[in-house]
């Protein structure tokens, strides 16, 4: 059998998206399926490039190739899922949400202009259209199942949460004095709270930031933690290996994941599998599908002060840290975190 993984890539950026495809394409080849990803390059500004990205993948028949037939489709996102195929599956990561839960929010710019609310208008309306084509439709959680349809009323068949690479390769450690938060720095990941919080905290805890700061918002993090004096006890990684990652996950005392609004995010797994609390706000999103408050860790308002008695909280109390990251690790059992279930679903 031969299967298509198609989706979308902004050149040069590689986050969840990337990694969920490769990590799919392995199972597939695991399992003596034929897999390959396509990709189209993705670009959303002006407004308008986006329509050219949506005829682009339009036209895109990946019915055969090379002379070959392709059996099957797994789209994943926007507006990949436009592609030709007449047997593809939605497993969805997320829509554009520029054009939905985000419109009216700071991180949209469709709202700003005649040509950006009449792109976001066509969005859904093409949306509407083609996405019941799909054969199946699975969402990578219960939080995007519920935008879909809230804006569009389509109902997703189930929901198929992904595993993240190297699952098995997750371990616990120690419990030492600092706190991870492994993310690509944006706006919507908000590592200035954290970094804010800091200041509030003993001095004897430290924090990792662990992702590629060489941007906009990255610039403004690192000046802003030189401002505050805290470059002693925030410790900026922009790259590591994996078994780096492994053992930065493996040996914190807890993990914060302050994001807006995600759609899911491996970071709550990947530290539920390495036995460790996470710290996430009651805007989150997808984090809050995992979290139990103050049992598996904390949902808290998105402010410095809240993160910063949290903090504390673990700090002085690191049995209950382990004891909320032991529970943490037993909570995702019910998950169906397998990769055996969920290509059996993918490929019915």
């Amino acid at each position: 059998m031969r299967v298509a993984i198609v989706s979308v890539q902004v050149p040069f950026i590689r986050g969840g998206a990337e990694l969920l495809a490769e990590a799919c394409k392995k199972a597939m080849l695991a399992r003596n399926i034929q897999a390959e990803i396509i990709t189209i390059p993705f670009k959303w500004y002006p407004p308008e490039k986006i329509i050219d990205h949506i005829k682009i993948a339009k036209l895109m028949d990946i019915t055969e190739a090379n002379g070959m037939k392709i059996d099957k489709a797994i789209c994943l996102k926007f507006p990949a899922y436009f592609c030709q195929h007449p047997n593809k599956s939605l497993w969805l990561l997320h829509q554009h949400r520029q054009a939905y839960d985000l419109y009216d929010s700071s991180f949209s710019d469709l709202k700003l202009s005649k040509q950006g609310i009449k792109v976001a208008k066509k969005i859904s309306e093409l949306d509407n259209k083609f996405i019941p084509e799909h054969r199946r439709i699975f969402t990578i959680s219960k939080h995007i199942a519920n935008k879909l349809k809230f804006y569009n009323q389509i109902q997703a068949n189930e929901v198929l949460y992904p595993p993240p690479n190297n699952q098995d390769a997750f371990t616990c450690g120690q419990y030492d004095d600092y706190i991870l938060y492994p993310s690509r720095f944006c706006e919507t990941k908000r590592q200035e709270l954290i970094v804010r919080a800091m200041q509030l905290v003993p001095s004897g805890l430290k924090l990792i930031l662990l992702g590629s700061y060489q941007n906009t918002y990255g610039s403004f993090i690192t000046d802003l933690i030189q401002k505050l004096n805290l470059q002693d006890r925030i410790i900026l990684k922009n790259y590591v290996t994996e078994q780096e990652k492994i053992d930065l996950y493996a040996n914190c005392l807890a993990v914060y994941n302050g994001v807006y609004d995600e759609d899911y995010g491996y970071v709550t797994i990947e530290a539920f599998l390495s036995a460790k609390a996470v710290i996430a706000h009651d805007d989150s999103g997808g984090p809050l599908e995992f979290i139990e408050n103050d049992l598996n860790g904390f949902i808290i308002e998105p402010n410095p002060i809240a993160i910063a008695n949290t903090l504390k909280r673990l700090y002085l109390n690191k049995k209950e840290a382990i004891q909320y990251g032991r529970q943490g690790l037993e909570s995702l059992a019910s998950k169906n975190l397998s990769w055996d279930y969920i290509i059996e679903k993918l490929l019915s």
